[in-house]
């Protein structure tokens, strides 16, 4: 029987009653099937989440320490939690969950996981970073597209192990010019918080990554320089609600 309090808990599919089972079926018997269902009720495409997502978080974060499906799905509910989900009341009823959420997953990112980027991006979510949460990737093979604020012409920038430089195609010609990577102090704010704890877990490839998303760019047409991750963030960021 479903206890009272999830009554009006729908979940992505518009139902009430199986969250509850499929999560009592997750933590007594760490079921496969039942992680399978849980996923795609709690977070629909199209980044929807619903009221019985938050009403699972607390369940969920109990798992976390031991459970990378649970740390994965509370990563995703949370990272949707700036988006239209029709429970606004229900994130901040969460408040000592996400505070042990952020615990969980310090500890899980100082042991340096093979679920890295996955948890990385879960911390930038309960820091409220939801922009980089949903956009950040592993800076393997990244591609960013912005208007330069000079000229406006569209720049891409590439951020990979195939380089790092902005790029504008002229006619039949493309020209670039090489990233300006942000060092010491020219990184602040969230930049500089992701800098120093990917630099603290020894994780290379994102710290780079990092650097460069906060450092600058010239554009390859008018030579103007601008900051790359103000131009993609504004260009780029959800309005919130």
């Amino acid at each position: 029987m479903v206890d009272w309090t999830w009554a009006q808990m729908r979940d992505c599919r518009f139902d009430v009653d199986r969250v509850p089972e499929l999560l009592e079926r997750v933590e007594t018997r760490n079921d496969p099937e039942a992680w399978k269902e849980l996923g795609w009720r709690l977070v629909l495409e199209h980044d929807v989440v619903s009221p019985a997502s938050f009403a699972a978080l607390p369940r969920l974060v109990r798992l976390a320490p031991h459970s990378a499906q649970a740390r994965g799905l509370a990563g995703q509910i949370l990272e949707r939690a700036a988006g239209p989900h029709g429970c606004d009341d229900l994130p901040a009823n969460c408040t000592g969950a996400i505070a042990e959420f952020r615990e969980v997953l310090d500890r899980h990112l100082r042991s340096r996981p093979a679920d890295y980027l996955v948890s990385f991006r879960a911390l930038l979510a309960v820091e409220e970073q939801y922009h980089w949460a949903n956009t950040l990737e592993g800076f393997t093979d990244g591609i960013l597209h912005v208007d330069c604020p000079h000229c406006g012409v569209g720049v891409t920038i590439a951020i990979g192990c195939f380089g790092c430089y902005a790029q504008v195609r002229d006619g039949g010609e493309e020209i670039r010019r090489e990233l300006r990577p942000a060092v010491g102090e020219q990184l602040v704010g969230t930049g500089r918080w992701m800098h120093q704890i990917t630099v603290r877990d020894g994780q290379e490839v994102l710290t780079g990554g990092i650097a460069h998303l906060f450092g600058k760019a010239e554009c390859p047409c008018c030579a103007g320089v601008f900051n790359v991750a103000d131009e993609y963030a504004s260009a780029n960021r959800p309005v919130m609600r």
